[in-house]
């Protein structure tokens, strides 16, 4: 059962953002006893009976579209001009839409300013942490997700789709080894949930809910223990401090546009990274001037989202790509420290199939005339590919308030501004050329390299930094000004890797748990 809580209770913790990190934080403290938990949610408490099998209904219904800017030099600018993410507005977060990609990342992840050394033009930074220490929460959140073909889950890997077979094919006779599978969807019944039907709708929510997704999985379970509330529709508008700098409050627009005032002992943010540095700049005060727990002058800066680009190739027999779990081969291969290729860090090629409609209208945004439709004419005979790779952090690259134009809760609309590194550019040509030859080895046709898709991996923006100088939060994720504000998502990221974000959002969020269960039970925060 859903606990009430108070809105003047000041032991409360206020969770704001329900997706990988926020309600796994809160499920997470639930499970070991914390109670009095609130969960702030900005959008609405769809059920899986809400969701279709169409994916333009389901981008309309669940996409988090409040109007944003897309600025800098990427491609967004013209592309996707007001959409620059493509996140959930929903309970559950991005868990929701996510394919369900799940992989650790590695070593010199945690240490790209040790081992790339100083790069012109970037701004990257080790971890305050190594992978050594995370690999026990990867264990735990391997299990929790139920990733398909792991030690922790112990399930088998995801049958092998068309999609699979063929992207596999081509990426061993051009010498590529290392072909996974790893996904967060039951290859059998798992934790409650039923095995995957391949039914291939995976981004627009798994209706029969075998990919986990925090909706169904941490969210219920933490309502469960009678120590949380969830709150949805509740957009925050801005956290609130004592005279000692301690936040104490957070306020917020209900369904009806009320503004409402839950007091607060500790708060986790778990926005995203384009909200959660934005609610950070609206909490300005007379005390943080330049946004809340921004001292260092970071808070929105160093924001990254993976070096992409993505490709269609046409083969001479069909293949229906869309049949089967929307993510097939990836190839890592690619993905190991090798400057050899002439970049930092590297990239994975992952077989995301994309359905029609998505097909027609990413693969040349407002395209018209016979090369395009010749193209869409041969959708059943497609294979598709999204080059995942490594993105430098750069300074530049953040989140900004506009200075005149207010979203509907009259809030300052953000700014997401991005100019690709050239070796974030180098990264996704190279892995273009790879998926041609590999494309073409199998007897492709035809290969179309598309612009990359609105980011839906957003990072950085609040990072991780063992000084307070250079970023937002220490090796907790609690923010080095304020001793009982934690970020709890993706914006924490102190590097990208090429690894998907999910599991290791989902990891720390594990780890922060148990760090603020202990700060709680000395009385420390």
């Amino acid at each position: 059962m859903s606990k009430k809580i108070e809105l003047g209770d000041n032991d409360a913790i206020v969770i704001i953002g329900s997706g990988a990190g926020g309600a796994t934080l809160a499920n997470e403290l639930a499970q070991r006893g914390v109670d009095k938990i609130v969960i702030l949610e900005a959008g609405k408490h769809f059920t899986q009976a809400d969701f279709e099998n169409d994916e333009w209904a389901m981008f309309n219904k669940i996409s988090w579209l409040d109007k944003r800017i897309s600025a800098g030099g990427w491609h967004h600018t013209k592309t996707y001009p007001n959409l620059p993410a493509w996140i959930v507005k929903a309970v559950g977060g991005s868990t929701v839409h996510w394919s369900g990609v799940a992989l650790r990342f590695q070593e010199h992840d945690f240490r790209t300013r040790t081992i790339y050394g100083k790069v012109d033009g970037a701004n990257i930074l080790d971890w305050p942490i190594t992978l050594a220490e995370l690999e026990p929460y990867y264990e735990l959140a391997e299990k929790k997700m139920g990733v398909a073909g792991t030690r922790a889950s112990g399930l088998p890997p995801m049958p092998e789709s068309n999609q699979t077979k063929v992207v596999a094919a081509g990426a061993r006779k051009i010498g590529y080894n290392k072909i996974i599978r790893p996904v967060a969807s039951n290859s059998q019944p798992y934790d409650g949930r039923p095995g995957c039907q391949q039914i291939g709708f995976c981004m627009q929510g798994c209706k029969v809910g075998a990919k986990w997704s925090t909706l169904y999985t941490e969210v219920p379970k933490a309502l469960d223990t009678g120590r949380v509330e969830l709150r949805p529709e509740s957009m925050v508008l801005q956290i609130q401090h004592d005279r000692t700098g301690k936040v104490n409050g957070v306020l917020y627009a209900d369904s009806q546009g009320r503004h409402v005032l839950q007091k607060a002992r500790l708060v986790a943010v778990a926005g995203n990274s384009i909200e959660s540095p934005r609610l950070l700049l609206n909490s300005a005060s007379s005390m943080f001037p330049n946004g809340l727990a921004n001292s260092s002058g970071q808070v929105g800066r160093n924001y990254m989202n993976h070096s992409t680009a993505a490709a269609v190739a046409i083969h001479k027999k069909p293949v229906y790509m869309n049949r089967g779990f929307d993510i097939g081969a990836v190839v890592a291969d690619e993905v190991a420290l090798n400057t050899q290729r002439g970049f930092n860090g590297g990239y994975y090629l992952e077989g995301l199939a994309l359905g029609l409609p998505y097909t027609a209208a990413f693969m040349k945004p407002g395209g018209w005339g016979r090369d395009v439709t010749s193209a869409l004419e041969m959708y059943d005979h497609m294979t598709a590919i999204w080059v995942c790779g490594e993105d430098m952090a750069r300074e530049q690259n953040g989140i900004t308030l506009h200075p005149t134009e207010k979203d509907q809760y009259g809030l300052p609309i953000p700014i997401v501004s991005k100019t690709y590194h050239k070796n974030d550019n180098a990264i996704a040509a190279h892995g273009l050329v790879q998926f041609r030859k590999l494309s073409e080895a199998v007897g492709a046709t035809r290969v179309i390299d598309m612009p990359a898709y609105p980011a839906s991996h957003n990072l950085g923006t609040n990072r991780m930094s063992e000084h307070a100088r250079d970023g937002v939060v220490d090796k907790w994720g609690r923010t080095h000004d304020v001793k009982n504000l934690y970020i709890s998502d993706g914006s924490q990221f102190a590097s990208s890797s090429a690894a998907n974000p999910t599991l290791t959002i989902v990891a720390l969020a594990i780890r922060q748990a148990e760090h603020i269960a202990g700060e709680l039970a000395r009385g420390a925060v």
